[in-house]
């Protein structure tokens, strides 16, 4: 038995680098490269029983030029939305690359030129991120406009569902500016629901208790998630309490998606790039 002690150990060693090697493949090549559409079903109590069921996809954090999001991966995103047919669109910022080890920046004209064909019956609406400000926030705002995207900056725009009002509210960027929640939605008659977009989701918090749900990205998800230890990076002064999916705290409610491109290491692990086909129901 004592012999073959060292094969075993050599082969032990082998195996455990061949799963380090693959694992880091994983989450270099292939993870970061894929493209999933999610569907998530929400049942809000502040939802309006008599209106219809809302299907909004939930795109964040393009960050076009990063690494697996070349301009042609824009086109395969627009073809996914509009294959499922959503009744609105929100693009919830970062359309501009900075940092990212193997990216190259992409002008924002080019960003917005293939999400022009994003259609939704009640439009395609877009927040900026701290990316887009810390390029050109105006340049970006205006690409994305001549597009025909509806871009949102502590600014209200009032959409009929079903022949209900519903109120999408876009906040300024938590990190680059001063969002205003209680001013951005202070133009909302008291019965009618709120949807607010912002990129960051710290600024959840601040949030008014009339608004239904926010929409936030930013965070990626931490990019990589290892079991038992959780989400070793979040872009968040909260840590990991609003890096993905659904949070509800106080009976407010907020939705985080970890967006399609990477940030800084253009690494995913258990993170993959999503759409998010999010519905809103009432409870």
């Amino acid at each position: 038995m004592t012999a073959f002690r060292p094969r075993s150990l050599v082969i032990g060693a082998v195996g455990l680098l061949a799963l380090c090697l693959g694992l880091a493949v994983w989450a270099v090549l292939i993870e970061p490269g894929r493209l999933v559409v999610k569907e998530v079903e929400l049942s809000l109590p502040s939802w309006p029983r008599e209106m219809p069921p809302l299907t909004i996809a939930v795109v964040a954090d393009l960050h076009t030029g990063a690494p697996h999001v070349g301009p042609e991966k824009l086109d395969r995103v627009v073809t996914l939305v509009n294959q499922r047919r959503p009744d609105l669109v929100v693009l919830l910022g970062d359309f501009i690359v900075h940092g990212v080890i193997g990216g190259r920046r992409v002008e924002p004209e080019v960003t917005a030129a293939r999400l022009q064909p994003l259609r939704a019956p009640l439009g395609v609406f877009a927040v900026l991120g701290n990316h887009d400000w810390w390029y050109d926030g105006p340049r970006v705002a205006s690409a994305l406009r001549a597009a025909g995207i509806v871009v949102l900056d502590d600014e209200a725009a009032r959409l009929r569902h079903g022949g209900h009002p519903l109120w999408l509210v876009g906040l300024a960027d938590f990190d680059t500016r001063t969002p205003d929640p209680a001013r951005a939605t202070s133009a909302v008659p008291p019965a009618e629901p709120i949807i607010v977009l912002t990129h960051n989701p710290d600024v959840f918090p601040l949030m008014p208790a009339r608004v239904a749900i926010t929409l936030a990205g930013h965070t990626h998800g931490g990019q990589v998630y290892i079991p038992l230890v959780g989400r070793p990076i979040v872009p968040s002064r909260y840590g990991e309490r609003y890096a993905i999916g659904h949070i509800e705290e106080g009976g407010r409610h907020l939705f985080v998606t970890s967006g399609i491109a990477t940030s800084i290491i253009p690494v995913r692990f258990l993170v993959p790039p999503e759409i998010v086909m999010l519905v809103l129901r009432p409870r």
